[in-house]
């Protein structure tokens, strides 16, 4: 008995080892070799695990970093320039400079704004929402206001603001991740450059309706009436499908399309307030109007005439 129960214990032993032998050769000629330089990139990314580079996470950029020939078309949103310099300078690759983004909600159709024309009474998920049907407003091209961009976000950046129904971003938290941009089912958030002194100026609206209809289902959409068009002098505004939008390469912060909006649509953000003129200023200034009419003699020859 002891015999028996001695040769099974060798036995076991035995053919534990010869798989470990087995195993280890198996190992070896199979292994993958990875360069060590990708735990090093891995620890100068930030860790965040957003996507928002392209990667399902910062191991996938890192190794990505890692094997690439040259950096331009790989750029950590998160980390920002400062991050892919220091990991440009680790890997003697140059870093491609682009200028920091942040999330815009293009979209102010606020509740007092839009009014309802239904109720929706099912699941709180914009996904599903806008499967089932166009929205609870007259516009169909809206904000649905039931949070898949603060769900997406893990930056706690944007938040549905309870009183206007309207996601609000925090420019102080947002990242520029774009994980709010693939949530929303509408494409009402976009990400634009932060500008000069974090100044932006866009068209908050996405509605591609005929003026008179957007203009019923919401007072603040787009009309598509071109006249920010003709009055930027840069050329940064372009109207297709009913629908103005503000090349941001290309816009001088003018604000000449802000003032001449009739329905303001087009946003301004982070500026100083405009200068309010005074009773005097205005009366003077009508004062010099009246004077250039007077001093006007083709407009003097035609008050004659209406008056003959």
């Amino acid at each position: 008995m002891n015999e028996t129960l001695l040769f099974t214990i060798l036995t076991l032993c035995a053919l534990g080892v010869l798989a470990a032998i087995i195993l280890y050769f198996v190992a070896q000629k199979f292994k993958v070799y990875e360069d060590p330089r990708i735990d090093d990139v891995e620890g100068m990314l930030p860790g965040a695990n957003c996507g928002g580079c392209g990667f399902p996470g910062c191991r996938g950029m890192a190794d990505a970093l890692v094997k690439a020939d040259n950096l331009d078309n790989l750029y950590c949103p998160v980390g920002g320039s400062a991050t892919m310099n220091s990991i440009a300078s680790y890997l003697g690759k140059a870093a491609v400079e682009k200028e920091p983004q942040v999330a815009v909600v293009r979209c102010s159709g606020a509740c007092d704004k839009r009014p309802k024309t239904n109720h929706y009474d099912g699941t709180k998920s914009c996904v599903v929402a806008a499967s089932l049907y166009a929205g609870d407003t007259a516009c169909s091209w809206g904000c649905l206001g039931l949070g898949d961009c603060e769900l997406a976000c893990n930056f706690d950046a944007i938040h549905i603001n309870p009183a206007t129904g309207l996601p609000e971003v925090d420019e102080e938290k947002c990242t520029a991740c774009g994980a709010c941009v693939k949530a929303c089912p509408k494409m009402i958030i976009e990400l634009r450059k932060k500008g000069i002194k974090n100044r932006r100026v866009f068209v908050s609206c996405v509605n591609k309706d005929k003026g008179g209809i957007a203009r019923k289902a919401c007072s603040v959409a787009c009309i598509g009436c071109g006249k920010c068009v003709k009055t930027c002098p840069f050329g940064a505004i372009t109207l297709e499908n009913n629908l103005a939008y503000i090349d941001p390469a290309v816009c001088k912060l003018c604000r000449k399309c802000v003032a001449e909006c009739p329905t303001g649509a087009i946003h301004e953000v982070n500026f100083p307030p405009r200068p309010v003129k005074t009773e005097t200023e205005s009366t003077s200034e009508q004062k010099k109007s009246t004077l250039s009419e007077g001093n006007n003699p083709t407009r003097n020859e035609q008050k004659t005439e209406t008056q003959e």
